[in-house]
């Protein structure tokens, strides 16, 4: 890796950093980064996940007021996290890469939906709960949860849009503090991905290109910060409008 490359994938992880904690999708950003300077796409997955644990981690130290009260709720749904994960990346290690291409299309698609009718779909779910009281979203957000982290964990881009697209229906919480718990679930993902994929590459021939790994770690580190100063002030309606974007760039770019 020269120079410049070594500047072009620290550039993408600052940006992908951002975005995660924003809305999520960052993966958008590094992943192409890195195949278009010759990395083979497994490879670049791989080292792609395993760098943007930082930032992950960043971005949620960095929404920690808005997580106060949410401990016992992140420890329940984080399980489920966590098992989607080390699922998703094996099926990442297991599966040719072209069984997923439609299904992750759709799961895009699906979530921009939910997005966009969230408010009344939440007030429709409050309605039915009316006199029941779930502060974890019941055993259907946890079923979401996990699927989102066998997604999370095979892929990962546009796993931000999806959580904050189930949260924000099944718990009655603000958009902001369903993003600062989204930001730990993805952290969960990912660090859970990337611990196997370290442990395969220990014991197997799983490939990983370590200098892609702390490049996108050390920008994706200052882009977490960055973006939670920044996403913890925008309206919830301009966040939404973001998601969107984001989400609608997403798809464009796995069709293309």
């Amino acid at each position: 890796m020269n120079l410049l490359d070594a500047v072009a994938v620290f550039a993408a992880g600052v940006a992908a950093g951002g975005i995660n904690t924003v809305v999520g999708s960052g993966s958008l950003i590094t992943f192409p980064t890195l195949v278009a300077l010759g990395y083979p796409p497994v490879v670049a997955n791989v080292s792609n996940t395993i760098g943007l644990v930082p930032g992950s981690a960043t971005g949620a130290y960095g929404y920690r007021e808005e997580l106060k009260g949410q401990r016992e709720r992140l420890l329940r749904l984080g399980s489920g996290s966590l098992i989607g994960a080390v699922l998703g990346g094996l099926l990442l290690l297991g599966l040719p890469a072209e069984a997923f291409d439609v299904i992750v299309i759709a799961l895009i698609a699906i979530a921009l939906v939910l997005v966009l009718v969230q408010p009344r779909l939440q007030k429709w779910v409050l309605r039915r709960r009316e006199g029941e009281h779930r502060p974890h979203g019941g055993a259907v957000l946890w079923i979401g949860v996990l699927l989102a982290g066998v997604y999370g964990g095979y892929f990962g881009a546009a796993q931000g849009v999806i959580l904050i697209a189930l949260l924000g229906i099944m718990l009655d919480e603000d958009l902001q503090r369903v993003n600062a718990a989204k930001n730990v679930l993805s952290a969960i993902v990912n660090g859970s991905a990337a611990v196997l994929f370290t442990l395969l590459w220990l014991v197997s021939d799983t490939e990983i290109n370590w200098w892609a790994v702390l490049l996108i770690a050390s920008g994706a580190t200052v882009g977490g910060l960055i973006g939670a100063r920044v996403g913890r002030r925008i309206p919830p309606m301009v966040l939404r409008g973001v998601i969107v974007v984001v989400g609608l760039v997403a798809i464009v770019n796995l069709v293309a």
